[in-house]
């Protein structure tokens, strides 16, 4: 059996990666990314090619029983061009099951995958623990302040390698047909607690301060951020669905074990933070 990794190089592609090997260290993988010297683990084939230009997928899926597709194309999480293009290459190839990944709302990837053959499974993570990186490390790292809105937030935050986790099996083993799973970690966590475990995990106490949304807009463009950024966040943020905030029991279920807690990932990347 032999899997094809879409978005090879981003938080979850890599992950998947990781966790197919640790199911199997002898399993062939083959990682689609636009950068032919992507850093990826020993005997991982790369194949250099992109989802939003189909006519760089040519021989991407050949001899493929299984992929890992993301639903957006580039950094900036637009629509694929294309999806029943890339859908028809896939099922002339011979592959047999999927996994999508939602990193935009629902398209016409996912509406090409149901219409055809290949067993397919929809995961659906909340806000990944990895965002930590991108919104705090900086802040915390010069000041030890964290300013954001809506500090009654609470956040079930999953651990990328329990995506991974997930996605790895379902490849694996199939069986998963048409099911949609959101994806959680094992606890919903306040920003408060968030703050204080981040604060334990580098040694240092932090402190949280609360904008109001006109504040946070202020600070977020003074940071460069556009409009459209801008209002997605303060929705995201201030009107979290309630599955962003609901434990749900997904990854035990099918990975068998409990989900990683965010005090884990602040271990192991504290000195990203120091």
């Amino acid at each position: 059996m032999t899997f094809l990794i879409t978005g090879a190089t981003g938080t979850v592609g890599r992950n998947v990666i990781d966790q197919l090997i640790e199911l199997d260290p002898g399993t062939q993988i083959r990682a689609l990314t636009r950068n032919p010297d992507a850093e990826l683990p020993a005997g991982v084939e790369v194949a250099v090619g992109d989802l939003s230009e189909p006519d760089t997928l040519t021989g991407a899926f050949d001899g493929i029983t299984a992929v890992h597709f993301i639903n957006f194309a580039g950094d900036q999480y637009a629509p694929l061009a294309e999806p029943g293009r890339i859908v028809a290459l896939a099922e002339a190839a011979g592959v047999k099951r999927a996994t999508v990944l939602g990193g935009r709302a629902e398209g016409d990837l996912e509406q090409a995958l149901i219409a055809g053959a290949i067993e397919t499974t929809f995961l659906h993570p909340v806000e990944f623990m990895s965002n930590t990186l991108m919104w705090w490390a900086a802040a915390i790292r010069a000041e030890g302040t964290i300013r954001e809105p809506f500090g009654d937030r609470v956040s079930a935050m999953i651990h990328p390698a329990d995506i991974g986790a997930v996605a790895a099996k379902i490849l694996a083993d199939g069986g998963h047909d048409g099911q949609e799973y959101v994806l959680t970690g094992p606890e919903a966590v306040p920003i408060t607690e968030k703050v204080r475990i981040l604060g334990e995990a580098i040694g240092r106490e932090l402190e949280f301060v609360e904008l109001t949304v006109e504040q946070a807009r202020e600070k977020w463009a003074g940071e460069g951020m556009g409009e459209d950024m801008i209002a997605f966040l303060i929705e995201a943020l201030g009107n979290t669905p309630e599955e962003g905030r609901t434990v749900a029991s997904t990854v035990e279920r099918l990975v068998g074990r409990p989900p990683r807690s965010f005090a884990q990932w602040a271990a192991e990347h504290a000195d990203a933070f120091r």
